[in-house]
């Protein structure tokens, strides 16, 4: 693969090269995209390799389907932070009549919408969500408090893009600590080393940095600010299609904010800090085609026996 710095061209050129080796499937909608056997083949082996990373730590495993109930949306605050963000389920509630009026519109595709009213389902963003409130309903931690292993669900994000690597639904690997404030941030600290070394052990260039969330608005450029100055987020980077380096990895400190909104207690009683750390899998995928080409078999043997075994 070229060395050059690559831009939006280069992204047209990758997405291009990707569906015509068929490794994505064109859906008409930019950011969605339906995937051949070779990209699943690496994206489970990314997440194979993640579960074999936390394995010494004995996680719990939860697993969630890729909707949350809208009151948990609600009770974080999210459409505060990331209402461009957020996506919500609608779904028809009219009569016979109006059935067939908007059967009628949506078949000449146009505005259907007159007829859909908001559910109590909203797509789940990050695949931490709905653990919080599944901790919180067991009552006070135990002692050392949890490590939750949340699998990888798809989560949504609305932001279309022509960049490949920006995608609006994806899968989210990703492992949750909650416990004591000292604890927590130690564990953090320590998972974002061991991250870069496993990227690195599959050929990329991860490179970690000081990160924010993309927050909305005004308010969020201050919300950035204090996140940044904290340094309550990191993120690992790879170069995939630019122009800047893409993050593939983070690592998120949330201090009280999901313990204070589902009242999370420790074994004493007093609050629980939470973290995260996310593997965006599509992303690292995309980043080893781009790296090692689109043929599997011509990847290098120390990338293939990372993921396989082989």
């Amino acid at each position: 693969m070229a060395t050059a710095r690559p831009g939006t061209a280069d992204q047209a050129a990758f997405l291009a090269e990707l569906l015509d080796r068929g490794l994505l499937l064109q859906s008409g909608v930019p950011g969605l995209y339906g995937r051949n056997g070779d990209f699943e083949d690496v994206r489970e082996g990314l997440a194979d390799l993640v579960t074999r990373a936390v394995a010494p730590e004995n996680p719990e495993r939860l697993r969630f389907p890729p909707i949350l109930p809208r009151r948990d949306l609600e009770t974080v605050g999210y459409l505060k932070s990331f209402p461009h963000l957020a996506g919500s389920i609608f779904a028809f509630t009219g009569t016979e009549e109006q059935a067939a009026t908007q059967y009628d519109r949506a078949s000449r595709h146009e505005d259907w919408s007159e007829f859909q009213a908001m559910t109590d389902l909203v797509l789940t963003p990050a695949a931490c969500y709905p653990v919080y409130p599944a901790i919180a309903a067991r009552g006070r931690l135990p002692a050392g408090g949890v490590t939750i292993d949340a699998g990888g669900a798809y989560v949504f994000r609305h932001e279309p893009s022509g960049d490949p690597a920006r995608l609006q639904m994806f899968h989210q690997r990703e492992i949750v600590r909650i416990g004591e404030p000292e604890a927590v941030a130690g564990w953090r600290e320590q998972w974002r080393d061991s991250a870069v070394e496993m990227l690195r052990a599959i050929g990329l260039e991860a490179e970690l940095v000081l990160a924010t969330d993309p927050f909305f608005g005004r308010s969020g450029r201050m919300l950035a600010a204090s996140q940044r100055e904290q340094e309550l987020k990191f993120e690992v980077t790879v170069q995939i299609a630019g122009p800047e380096p893409t993050a593939v990895a983070s690592f998120n400190y949330h201090q009280d904010h999901f313990a204070e909104a589902y009242r999370i207690e420790l074994s004493d009683g007093s609050g629980a800090h939470t973290a995260c750390l996310g593997f965006g899998l599509e992303r690292i995928a995309l980043a080893l085609f781009r790296t090692h080409g689109l043929d599997l078999r011509t990847w290098p043997n120390q990338a293939r026996r990372e993921l396989w075994g082989a």
